[in-house]
């Protein structure tokens, strides 16, 4: 009996085993499909494509962003003309919501009420995650990569790589006084700015750019500062460095955005943004010394004081005008084009 007893404590004790066993890989298994489940992304079937486009938080997004007027619109229609990239208009959107996450993250008492909801740093972070991905994802074609250009999304830029591990980021710099000539003179409205004062414009200039090269720097290997001025003067020189940068093979077609405008599979231009008339042309110089001659006397003497930030990216701030350098031949063809072109277009 001693004997039977003890089988039957054996048996007992492997079928237990054997329980327990299945019960915990089945629970490990639900596990991991919830998770699965609970990661922002999802799949798009469409008839145009062969196979079911994948995306999700750890896709190779980039952004491109920088303060208005500094060159973001060409930068991504060059990218655009790449086969292999899709960036798209401006979304509008995306550069707000950042905003408002970012307001109830400094706002402690928000904060906490937030955290007593169960709106905790994780929720929002999923619920960020999700909504970019969806506005980022279906706001154009599928490409296997895309980007999103909305200049102010960078002032956001630590937060967007730590919810997109595998984002890389493009930081337009221009010359402050040129992109203030130019918002000012095309009559740009950006919020907070005051149109009327170069003194105030290029004072929020500064504060806009300092946020956004301070986190570009602290994202090191994830962000890459690029001088429109250079990328204009040197066009072909900046989009192998880019592309290396952002792990894209290299293709021609970035160098003729102008020719892909509004084909299939090329560069689509919004109808209501304001750098739209300008991107239509081929890569060329005119407009990078514009502003000279036409800021203020007073401003113009209190230009270190005003935009510390020339000084600190390079820029000269007594120089009217500055020496940005000599451009490529195939840039000063294409800028004798452009000028031929409007002259007859005037005549």
């Amino acid at each position: 009996e001693r004997h039977e007893s003890c089988n039957l404590l054996v048996a007992c004790l492997v079928i237990s085993s054997v329980t327990v066993f299945y019960l915990g890989r089945h629970a490990m298994e639900c596990h991991h499909r919830f998770e699965e489940r609970s990661q922002p992304g999802g799949v798009l079937h469409l008839s145009n494509l062969s196979t079911p486009f994948v995306y999700n938080k750890d896709m190779p997004l980039i952004f491109i962003g920088g303060v208005p007027r500094s060159g973001t619109t060409l930068m991504r229609a060059m990218l655009d003309a790449h086969p292999e990239v899709r960036c798209g208009e401006e979304t509008r959107v995306i550069p707000r919501i950042l905003a408002m996450k970012q307001m109830w993250s400094r706002s402690g008492r928000e904060k906490m009420r937030l955290d007593e909801a169960g709106v905790t740093d994780e929720v929002l972070d999923a619920a960020m995650q999700a909504f970019l991905l969806e506005i980022i994802v279906k706001h154009g074609e599928p490409a296997n990569f895309l980007c999103n250009k909305d200049p102010f999304a960078l002032k956001s830029l630590s937060y967007l790589a730590k919810i997109f591990p595998s984002a890389k980021f493009l930081l337009m710099i221009r010359d402050g006084r040129a992109s203030v000539h130019s918002m000012i003179s095309r009559k740009v409205t950006i919020a907070g700015f005051d149109l009327g004062s170069y003194r105030d414009c290029l004072t929020k200039w500064n504060r806009a750019i300092e946020t956004m090269y301070t986190q570009c720097l602290e994202a090191a290997d994830k962000c890459l500062p690029v001088h429109y001025e250079q990328l204009v003067l040197h066009p072909e020189k900046w989009m192998r460095t880019l592309l290396k940068f952002l792990d894209i093979p290299w293709n021609d077609a970035v160098l003729h955005h102008e020719e892909l405008i509004g084909k299939a599979g090329g560069v689509s231009l919004s109808k209501v943004e304001r750098s739209t008339d300008q991107v239509i042309k081929p890569v060329n110089v005119e407009a990078l010394s514009k502003w000279v001659g036409k800021i203020p006397a007073d401003v113009v003497r209190d230009m270190a004081v005003i935009a510390p930030m020339l000084s600190r990216l390079g820029y000269n701030p007594h120089a009217n005008p500055p020496n940005y350098g000599r451009p490529d031949p195939k840039v000063l063809d294409n800028t004798r084009r452009v000028s031929t072109n409007q002259k007859t277009v005037l005549k």
